[in-house]
Protein backbone atom coordinates (compact mmCIF):
# COMPACT_ATOMS: atom_id res chain seq x y z
CA UNK A 1 0.00 0.00 0.00
CA UNK A 2 0.93 3.28 -1.21
CA UNK A 3 2.30 5.39 2.43
CA UNK A 4 1.60 8.41 0.20
CA UNK A 5 -2.22 7.68 -0.48
CA UNK A 6 -5.18 10.54 -0.61
CA UNK A 7 -5.89 9.66 3.18
CA UNK A 8 -2.33 10.70 4.09
CA UNK A 9 -2.82 13.76 2.34
CA UNK A 10 -5.90 14.65 3.90
CA UNK A 11 -4.72 14.44 7.22
CA UNK A 12 -2.26 17.04 6.69
CA UNK A 13 -5.37 19.15 5.56
CA UNK A 14 -6.81 18.19 8.75
CA UNK A 15 -4.01 19.39 10.45
CA UNK A 16 -3.74 23.29 8.97
CA UNK A 17 -8.07 22.82 9.74
CA UNK A 18 -7.11 22.39 13.62
CA UNK A 19 -4.17 25.45 13.38
CA UNK A 20 -7.43 27.59 11.76
CA UNK A 21 -9.51 26.30 15.10
CA UNK A 22 -7.00 27.74 17.83
CA UNK A 23 -6.70 30.79 16.02
CA UNK A 24 -10.43 31.01 16.27
CA UNK A 25 -10.95 30.68 12.22
CA UNK A 26 -13.61 28.40 10.67
CA UNK A 27 -11.67 25.11 10.82
CA UNK A 28 -11.13 24.65 7.02
CA UNK A 29 -7.51 23.82 5.85
CA UNK A 30 -5.90 22.82 2.56
CA UNK A 31 -2.64 20.95 1.18
CA UNK A 32 -1.69 21.08 -2.51
CA UNK A 33 0.27 18.18 -3.91
CA UNK A 34 2.74 17.38 -6.63
CA UNK A 35 4.21 14.01 -7.05
CA UNK A 36 3.70 12.97 -3.39
CA UNK A 37 5.03 16.43 -2.39
CA UNK A 38 3.44 19.14 -0.43
CA UNK A 39 4.15 22.15 -2.23
CA UNK A 40 1.71 24.23 -0.24
CA UNK A 41 -0.03 24.55 3.11
CA UNK A 42 -3.02 26.60 4.03
CA UNK A 43 -6.16 27.20 6.53
CA UNK A 44 -8.65 29.92 6.75
CA UNK A 45 -7.33 33.59 7.79
CA UNK A 46 -10.18 35.41 7.15
CA UNK A 47 -10.48 36.64 10.22
CA UNK A 48 -6.96 37.20 10.97
CA UNK A 49 -6.65 38.85 7.61
CA UNK A 50 -9.89 40.47 8.02
CA UNK A 51 -10.25 39.68 4.30
CA UNK A 52 -13.20 37.63 2.92
CA UNK A 53 -11.01 36.26 0.10
CA UNK A 54 -8.69 34.52 2.57
CA UNK A 55 -10.07 31.19 2.22
CA UNK A 56 -7.89 28.41 2.36
CA UNK A 57 -7.79 27.14 -1.28
CA UNK A 58 -7.03 30.69 -1.67
CA UNK A 59 -4.18 30.82 0.21
CA UNK A 60 -2.91 27.30 -0.92
CA UNK A 61 -3.09 28.27 -4.43
CA UNK A 62 -0.96 31.26 -4.44
CA UNK A 63 1.75 29.39 -2.06
CA UNK A 64 1.84 26.26 -4.55
CA UNK A 65 2.20 29.15 -7.54
CA UNK A 66 4.85 30.43 -5.99
CA UNK A 67 6.68 27.53 -5.28
CA UNK A 68 6.06 26.38 -8.96
CA UNK A 69 6.78 29.83 -10.52
CA UNK A 70 3.59 30.12 -12.71
CA UNK A 71 0.13 30.46 -12.21
CA UNK A 72 -0.82 26.85 -13.59
CA UNK A 73 -1.50 24.14 -10.89
CA UNK A 74 -1.38 21.48 -13.74
CA UNK A 75 -0.30 18.00 -12.29
CA UNK A 76 -1.01 19.00 -8.60
CA UNK A 77 -3.95 17.50 -6.29
CA UNK A 78 -5.98 20.13 -4.11
CA UNK A 79 -6.24 18.29 -0.42
CA UNK A 80 -9.34 20.56 1.42
CA UNK A 81 -11.47 19.67 4.15
CA UNK A 82 -14.47 21.23 2.95
CA UNK A 83 -16.01 21.42 -0.33
CA UNK A 84 -14.45 24.26 -2.16
CA UNK A 85 -17.26 27.34 -2.10
CA UNK A 86 -17.96 29.26 -5.79
CA UNK A 87 -15.14 31.72 -5.44
CA UNK A 88 -12.52 29.14 -4.68
CA UNK A 89 -13.89 26.79 -7.46
CA UNK A 90 -13.35 29.63 -9.27
CA UNK A 91 -10.10 30.64 -8.68
CA UNK A 92 -9.58 26.17 -8.61
CA UNK A 93 -10.86 26.47 -12.47
CA UNK A 94 -8.61 29.28 -14.06
CA UNK A 95 -5.45 27.78 -12.34
CA UNK A 96 -6.41 24.14 -13.68
CA UNK A 97 -5.60 21.94 -11.34
CA UNK A 98 -5.48 18.90 -11.93
CA UNK A 99 -7.80 17.06 -9.12
CA UNK A 100 -9.85 18.67 -6.12
CA UNK A 101 -10.33 16.28 -3.16
CA UNK A 102 -12.60 17.26 -0.12
CA UNK A 103 -13.77 16.42 3.04
CA UNK A 104 -16.89 17.02 3.72
CA UNK A 105 -19.31 18.55 1.57
CA UNK A 106 -21.15 22.51 2.04
CA UNK A 107 -24.65 21.85 0.95
CA UNK A 108 -25.87 25.11 0.83
CA UNK A 109 -22.88 27.14 -0.16
CA UNK A 110 -20.27 24.63 -1.91
CA UNK A 111 -19.58 24.64 -5.18
CA UNK A 112 -21.57 21.91 -6.00
CA UNK A 113 -24.98 23.42 -4.73
CA UNK A 114 -24.01 26.85 -6.74
CA UNK A 115 -23.32 24.36 -9.57
CA UNK A 116 -19.77 26.47 -10.16
CA UNK A 117 -17.86 24.74 -12.60
CA UNK A 118 -14.19 23.35 -12.48
CA UNK A 119 -11.81 23.31 -15.31
CA UNK A 120 -12.82 20.14 -17.55
CA UNK A 121 -9.58 18.35 -17.07
CA UNK A 122 -10.26 19.01 -13.05
CA UNK A 123 -11.44 15.66 -11.22
CA UNK A 124 -13.04 16.14 -8.11
CA UNK A 125 -13.61 13.18 -5.10
CA UNK A 126 -15.29 14.16 -1.81
CA UNK A 127 -16.32 12.33 1.16
CA UNK A 128 -12.60 11.56 2.25
CA UNK A 129 -12.54 11.39 6.05
CA UNK A 130 -15.86 13.44 6.17
CA UNK A 131 -16.84 12.59 9.58
CA UNK A 132 -13.46 14.03 10.88
CA UNK A 133 -13.82 17.23 8.84
CA UNK A 134 -17.14 17.55 10.04
CA UNK A 135 -16.85 16.95 13.59
CA UNK A 136 -14.34 19.64 13.30
CA UNK A 137 -16.70 22.34 11.85
CA UNK A 138 -19.36 20.94 14.34
CA UNK A 139 -17.59 21.43 17.82
CA UNK A 140 -16.20 24.81 16.50
CA UNK A 141 -19.57 26.54 15.66
CA UNK A 142 -20.94 24.91 18.71
CA UNK A 143 -18.22 26.42 20.33
CA UNK A 144 -18.58 30.11 19.02
CA UNK A 145 -22.19 29.81 19.90
CA UNK A 146 -21.51 28.91 23.46
CA UNK A 147 -19.46 32.18 23.64
CA UNK A 148 -22.30 34.23 22.12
Amino acid sequence: MDPFDDRFFMKKALDEAEKAFEKGEVPIGAVIVIKNQVIARAHNLTETLNDVTAHAEMQAITAAANFLGGKYLKDCTLYVTLEPCQMCAGALFWSQVSKVVYAARDEQRGCIAMQTKLHPKTVMEGGLMEDEASHLLTRFFIEKRNLN
